[in-house]
């Protein structure tokens, strides 16, 4: 594949969408993960419930119980993926809005309980952010596309943590929650101007087809295990890591939030250029080869 062939598929509408939209699906991860941690230590709520915390992202994991009843029910506006994805990013953006009105040290059940809410929106519009991605882009287009979508994603993750944490050092919490939350909000215009696919399959005639079909393709592939292996095992070292880092940074070492969201940029700054590293070279190597020279460079880091 040529450079001028590479500049014409990223120049399309189809994958220019992918940039905003993946920021939309990005933002509210960390404003129930690390983010929240923060707001939680910062006024001083103890490390066993910030640790009950980090349940709170849990929809994320347990998304597929639901995903199939998503992909059955068509709301009656902006057709079947579009729908889905307007309702969930306003419900989003409200859900954070009211999570900023709430005081962590008089109420952190209710706290608790909106941002799980948060995390079951943010979950549900991942699903259709992937059902909608997979539909509009061509073959020849997924691995840029996947590229671009993970450059907004982490973006957002950027603006979300880093830039969360220095706005709320000079601004507030409130405040910064709101700003945020009114930031989701206008990923709205994005959605509504985003193209339909080209070819678009119905929807499963029965909530029994929509669970059961994809599960029958699924098993009856031969590589099925290995691919599930891959999917829990990949990231797992990573996961575990980060799941109190942002606690144990500002409450157990004792850095300032600013401070913690400036090394947090810095980190989210190299993943976004590695995301397009792994676009360019999903697209010359393949999948496979990709992931499998990725993963040895992550195993390498870790250790």
């Amino acid at each position: 594949m040529s450079i001028g062939s590479l500049l014409q598929i990223l120049a399309n509408r189809r994958i220019g969408v992918m940039l905003p939209l993946g920021f939309a699906s990005g933002l509210p991860l960390a404003l129930t993960a690390g983010t929240l941690q923060a707001w939680l230590t910062v006024v001083g709520v103890d490390l066993k419930t910030i640790g009950i915390f980090t349940l709170v992202g849990l929809p994320y994991t347990v998304k597929f119980l639901w995903a199939p009843l998503m992909d059955r029910i068509t709301l009656p506006w902006l057709g079947r993926r579009r729908g889905w994805m307007v309702a969930t990013q306003l419900g989003v953006a409200l859900g954070l809005a009211v999570m900023a009105l709430i005081d962590p040290r008089d109420r952190p059940e209710d706290l608790g309980i909106l941002a799980v809410l948060v995390a079951f929106l943010s979950a549900s519009l991942d699903i259709v952010f992937d059902a909608y991605r997979t539909d509009v882009l061509r073959p020849n287009e997924r691995g840029f596309g996947a590229a671009v979508w993970v450059n907004g994603y982490r973006f957002a993750l950027l603006v979300a943590s880093a830039g969360a944490l220095v706005l709320a050092d000079h601004l507030g919490w409130r405040t910064t929650y709101l700003l945020l939350a009114a930031l989701m909000a206008t990923g709205v215009a994005t959605i509504l101007v985003s193209p339909e696919p080209a070819e678009t399959r119905g929807a499963p005639a029965t909530l029994g087809e929509a669970i059961g079909g994809p599960l029958k393709e699924l098993f009856a592939r031969s590589s099925v295990g290995g691919v599930l292996a891959l999917i829990v095992l990949y990231k797992i070292g990573d996961a575990l890591a980060a799941s109190l880092q942002t606690a144990f940074l500002i409450g157990g070492i004792g850095f300032s939030i600013s401070e913690v969201g400036y090394v947090k940029g810095l980190g989210v700054a190299a993943t976004l250029i590695g995301a397009l590293a792994g676009g360019i070279a999903m697209a010359r190597l393949g999948l496979v080869w990709s992931l499998l020279v990725f993963g040895l460079l992550q195993a390498m880091e870790s250790s």
